[in-house]
């Protein structure tokens, strides 16, 4: 007997299961192909990334290649229009090296070019940090210390990248605009970070003793 609802139950789930496949498999089959056209487009789109890297990789050594040629204007144009075609690694290279490139030929445009960099959020904090101290030292000869200070105040700040150049950068800054009392300040900052490189630290004590004795009061 228990046989025979054996062989009963299993003729109904059959049937169940029919009725559930001729009803549903159109979607069934429908997502699967789905499933199969989303791993290949994903295969597909990594093994297209992977070949613009590598393209680009090989078009920024190029245009380094040039550079070391001392064909400079060449290099400028070659990372400018890498700049605008490579994946976003390589875009931001290229963008701080076609201003490096630019740098001998106009210093205000290359610090044009640096400043863009380091207004564009999109290129990861770091970058804007590096263009905005690399814009500062082609400006040191020219900017006043206001612009210095503007500029890399927030570079300067404790535990930034940077902060080593940055506070270099601003007491020569202070210095030259004889502003003695800032230029103090950022010396006393460099000798006062434990981090400071040693060829920095030296440059600061030698600075440091340029300046005036502070009044007694």
């Amino acid at each position: 007997m228990s046989e025979l609802f054996n062989e009963v139950d299993e003729e109904v789930r059959r049937e169940q299961f029919k009725k559930l496949w001729d009803k549903y498999s159109i979607v069934f089959i429908a997502l699967m192909v789905l499933v199969v056209a989303a791993a290949a487009g994903w295969q597909g789109y990594k093994y297209f990334q992977a070949q613009k890297a590598a393209a680009a990789g090989a078009a920024f050594e190029k245009a380094a290649e040039l550079s070391e040629q001392d064909k400079h204007a060449e290099a400028e144009a070659a990372f400018t229009e890498l700049a605008g075609k490579a994946p976003s690694g390589y875009r931001t290279l290229a963008r701080l090296r076609a201003a490096a490139e630019a740098a001998p030929r106009d210093a205000k445009a290359a610090a044009k070019m640096y400043d863009d960099i380091a207004a564009d959020r999109s290129v990861g904090g770091e970058w804007q940090d590096l263009a905005r101290v690399r814009a500062a030292g082609l400006l040191l000869d020219s900017a006043s210390y206001a612009d210095m200070q503007q500029r890399l105040e927030s570079s300067a700040a404790p535990k930034s990248t940077f902060r080593h150049s940055a506070r270099e950068m601003l007491a020569l800054s202070a210095w030259r605009n004889n502003d003695m009392t800032a230029a103090r300040k950022w010396l006393d900052a460099i000798g006062e970070d434990g981090e400071t490189p040693p060829g920095l630290r030296s440059r600061a004590e030698a600075l440091q003793a340029l300046l005036p004795p502070v009044a007694k009061s």
